[in-house]
């Protein structure tokens, strides 16, 4: 499985054993390259796609021969691709995909092999490793184990995930319709489950949105006019005192702009965290 994540790729490398009612984890082999795919959206395709090979060829070593031609991959990509745009994004999926079927043994599933994970699966699935690992929703689990909310931070998005209960029900009797509830079926157990995806606000993508705030307010200053001018500093109170951190912006005409912020003497959290509530949209 490759997570094709914001700030980088990872491929987790499963082994299972498949005789009981559900799969038993054995061991895992994990290996991470940086940056991510979405780092490629002003790149050719073929860059993004062999920034994979490295964990496609730890796959190749862990593997066995014999079981290569039967032991599938997937690339699952997360929030940073979906902040770059459909056709980009589409254009380096299908880019990672020829690569791998022209240079690796491995098998695709037969749907979904390499696609961009929607917000609410992504949660789920978090929520599935988390309980599966912490037994609480195995075949075998202890009947009054309950199963942990999860609460996940990515690069580009948050996710929230849990098990609802509603005093002595549980399940969908209590939970209304709409975007926010998953029924899912492991383990043999059906379970109603409350997701919500923040695209958007995961630490990667919130840092930027607060850069860029700042960026703004500090155009409205007088004599200022909006003007970008990378040499002059900019003060950004959400960053320690005596930091000086150059943020790239996308330009007018396509190009990156980049100004540098400083830690502001004075400010400190309150100011920040005003600038917080603005970016999440907490003062409407």
């Amino acid at each position: 499985m490759i997570d094709a994540g914001s700030t980088g790729s990872r491929i987790h490398i499963y082994k299972f054993h498949n005789c009981g009612p559900s799969p038993t984890y054995e061991y895992e082999v994990f290996r991470m390259v940086q940056p991510g795919l979405s780092a490629y959206d002003r790149l050719p395709t073929t860059a993004a796609a062999e920034s994979l090979d490295s964990l496609l060829d730890e796959a190749m070593n862990v593997v066995p021969q014999s079981l290569r031609g039967c032991t599938p991959v997937a690339v699952k990509a997360t929030a940073g691709l979906r902040l770059i745009g459909s056709k980009q994004s589409d254009d380096i999926l299908k880019a990672v995909r020829q690569h791998i079927l022209d240079k690796y043994p491995f098998p695709f599933p037969e749907r979904d092999g390499v696609v961009i994970m929607d917000g609410k699966d992504e949660g789920v699935y978090a929520w599935i490793t988390v309980n599966y690992l912490l037994n609480t929703i195995r075949g075998n689990s202890p009947k009054d184990a309950s199963p942990y909310a999860v609460l996940d931070l990515g690069g580009g998005s948050t996710q929230i995930v849990f098990e609802p209960e509603f005093g002595d029900e549980k399940g969908d009797e209590g939970l209304k319709d709409g975007e926010h509830k998953y029924e899912l079926e492991f383990g043999g157990v059906k379970r109603v489950l409350y997701q919500h995806s923040y695209l958007g606000y995961g630490l990667k993508s919130a840092r930027q949105s607060v850069h860029r705030l700042v960026h703004f307010l500090d155009s409205l200053r007088p004599n200022n006019y909006g003007a970008v001018d990378s040499k002059r500093m900019i003060h950004n109170p959400c960053l320690a005192q005596g930091t000086v951190k150059e943020v790239e912006f996308p330009g007018g005409e396509g190009e990156p702009v980049t100004v540098t912020m400083t830690g502001s003497d004075v400010g400190g959290f309150e100011a920040c965290n005003r600038v917080l509530e603005l970016v999440m949209a907490k003062d409407e």
